[in-house]
């Protein structure tokens, strides 16, 4: 048994090819999703996108996004995805830093604008933590 998953972001196609599982960051928690699952369109919210290929469980933080499930294929399109030995720690926790000052000087009628900071430092923050989960069960 087996489904295609494929995660596209704006720059480029970060993963494609049959996995046995996968498992979603959704607004309302996380979604588990195997062949012949029901068709669902579906966000995707900042976090760890997991799914499993030849036994082998692989997890990526992906942004926000949307997915849509058919019964033989995943289509994540999210705007950041990263391999955990893509991530720069360091880069990250200074993008971090300069979101959350932003955050606090946005003026606070201004919504799309904290949205958007929001979103940077939840995209931040699930990059660092996959990175420093695998770090610490090396």
């Amino acid at each position: 048994m087996s489904l295609h998953l494929d995660i596209v972001t704006p720059e480029r196609k970060v993963f494609s090819d049959q996995v046995e599982n996968v498992y979603l960051p959704g607004a309302d928690g996380e979604v588990g999703i195997l062949e012949m699952h029901a068709a669902l369109v579906t966000a995707v919210v900042a976090g760890e996108l997991r799914y499993a290929k030849d036994g082998q469980v692989n997890e990526l933080a992906i942004g926000n996004g949307f997915a849509e499930v058919t019964q033989e294929k995943v289509t994540v399109l999210t705007d950041v995805a990263f391999q955990q030995d893509e991530i720069d720690e360091e880069k990250v926790e200074k993008a971090l830093a300069r979101a959350e000052k932003a955050l606090e000087e946005i003026d606070p009628k201004e919504a799309e604008e904290i949205a958007a900071q929001q979103a940077v430092i939840a995209s931040a923050m699930a990059q660092l933590r996959l990175k420093r989960k695998r770090a610490s069960s090396s």
